[in-house]
C-alpha cells in the first residue's frame, strides 16, 4: 500500500494535503480504495461547495460492487471545490487515489486540528494493524 510521506491521515483511511492559505485537498487513502474494489460510483453531497463543514462531516458517497462507503472531511473548514472528474470516471480513484483521484478541497478553520490527524508512520501501523 502507498502511504505517501507528505500527507496527513484519519482512522476512515482519508487523507489530506495541506496547501498555502489554509487551503487543503482531500481524497481516500490507497488502503481504502483496494479495500473497496472497483469504484463504480461517485455522489457528492448536494451543494456541498462553499459549505461549512465539521470533522467526520459526510462529503461524498463511493460505490462499489462491494459497499458503499461516506467520506468524511478531515478538518472542520470551508469545502472549496470538488473534484468533478471523479463522477464522471470514477475509476481514476482507484488509479491514482493520491493524485487525479483526489475529491474536495477545504479551507481549513484552524490548523491547530491538524495535530488530531496521524502522521504516515502512524497510518502504516493502523492499516498493518487491521484496522
Amino acid at each position: 500500500m502507498k502511504v505517501p510521506e507528505d500527507l496527513l491521515y484519519t482512522v476512515d483511511h482519508e487523507w489530506i494535503r495541506i496547501g498555502s492559505d489554509n487551503h487543503c485537498e482531500c481524497g481516500i487513502t490507497d488502503h481504502a480504495q483496494h479495500s473497496l474494489g472497483d469504484i463504480v460510483f461517485v455522489e457528492f453531497v448536494a451543494n456541498i461547495v462553499h459549505t461549512v463543514v465539521a470533522q467526520r462531516d459526510p462529503v461524498v458517497i463511493i460505490e462499489s460492487p462491494k459497499a458503499a462507503s461516506d467520506v468524511y472531511s478531515p478538518v472542520k473548514g470551508t469545502v472549496t471545490t470538488v473534484n468533478r472528474v471523479v463522477e464522471d470516471t470514477p475509476e481514476i480513484i482507484n488509479k491514482d487515489p493520491y493524485g487525479d483521484g483526489w475529491l474536495f478541497k477545504i479551507e481549513i478553520a484552524d490548523k491547530k486540528q491538524l495535530d488530531s490527524l496521524m502522521k504516515p508512520e502512524e497510518y502504516l501501523k493502523l492499516i498493518k494493524d487491521g484496522k
